[in-house]
């Protein structure tokens, strides 16, 4: 009985890592110095078996500083080998907009083409609590930033 236990517990942690991407950003209505968005996101499961969720929660880096936080008592599935695409309110304090745009200027006052970012979070619930994620990679800044008028 005990190695069939140990071999159940073994196969629980044994789990692969959800992937996620950014999908889609919305503005939503802030209040006072604060912006809002939707971000909207890809969750994949590469796992043989569904993972239940009852929240998440989310932060946000760009070029290696906190930009935007959020969370969501949303509650969801995400199907064995499947995808869903997940909706969390973030909010973006006036002084990390002030920051971002002093740092996406290179020294001779140009617009850098590209922001680095890093993106972590957790789906909170399930049998273990929930499982973090994280992704990181470049934001290419649309032409009309990037071209200084």
């Amino acid at each position: 009985m005990l190695a069939v236990l140990l071999s159940g517990c073994a196969s629980l942690m044994q789990r692969e890592p959800v992937r996620i991407n950014v999908v889609g950003l919305e503005p939503l209505p802030g209040a006072g110095m604060e912006m809002r968005f939707a971000v909207k996101l890809r969750v994949q499961n590469p796992n043989d078996s569904a993972i239940d969720f009852d929240g998440l929660a989310l932060e946000l880096d760009l070029n290696g500083r906190p930009f935007a936080t959020g969370v969501s008592d949303r509650q969801g599935s995400v199907p064995r080998f499947g995808e869903t695409l997940v909706e969390i309110p973030v909010s973006v304090s006036a002084i990390a907009v002030v920051r971002q745009a002093l740092g996406v200027m290179d020294g001779d006052g140009a617009i850098k083409a590209e922001v680095p970012y890093a993106l972590r979070g957790r789906l909170a619930g399930g049998l273990l609590g929930g499982m973090r994620f994280s992704d990181s990679g470049t934001l290419k800044l649309p032409e009309p930033l990037k071209t200084p008028r």
